[in-house]
């Protein structure tokens, strides 16, 4: 049974059609939206994004059952799928619109955020210190309709097959206990 206070998540983890596709699949997720956040243009096209022009970064924006799932698991998963270390990179992915971000929605997720990553950093969990940004949520775009759910639309395009579906198979050995059934 879904509670009716879902909460909201926007995390940015390289190209949001992996993020999208990994979260999609996550129990107690109820939604996830791709699209663009951080940045100064209103309204920005995927094209603009891809530019650098526009301090935007690809996010999704999930909505979530607490009751299901917390905030500190969707982070834990959110870690667990991106490297957190890489500057404005992520694998070929190479700009600001690919930076690893976690933009919070109130002062509880921004310490549960600044939390889970100084737990990882004291832990030593990536070998080399973690770069994502935590900042409050200013703006959040949607991308075009085309990007939305674009892996299970799309799962033989390339990048998808080369990229999107072997982090996904990672994703899902990795969190066996959080899947959906």
């Amino acid at each position: 049974m879904t509670s009716n206070n879902l909460e909201t998540a926007t995390l940015g983890g390289g190209c949001f059609w992996c993020t999208e596709s990994v979260f999609d699949s996550v129990i107690g997720v109820e939604e996830v939206v791709s699209g663009y956040s951080g940045g100064h243009k209103e309204n920005p096209t995927y094209e603009e994004v891809c530019s650098d022009s526009t301090g935007h970064a690809e996010v999704i924006q999930i909505k979530f059952d607490p009751e299901t799932i917390s905030y500190e698991e969707i982070l834990e998963i959110f870690f667990g799928t991106h490297d957190p270390t890489t500057l404005n990179r992520q694998g070929n992915d190479i700009g600001s619109s690919y930076r690893s971000a976690i933009f919070y929605h109130s002062p509880q997720q921004k310490e549960i955020a600044e939390k889970v990553i100084k737990t990882l950093t004291d832990d030593d969990v990536f070998g080399k210190p973690i770069v994502t940004e935590v900042t409050e949520l200013s703006n959040f775009y949607p991308a075009e309709s085309y990007h939305q759910n674009y892996f299970a639309n799309n799962p033989n395009q390339p990048y998808c097959a080369a990229v999107v579906a072997p982090k996904l198979g990672k994703f899902r050995q990795k969190f066996a206990d959080k899947l959906k059934v």
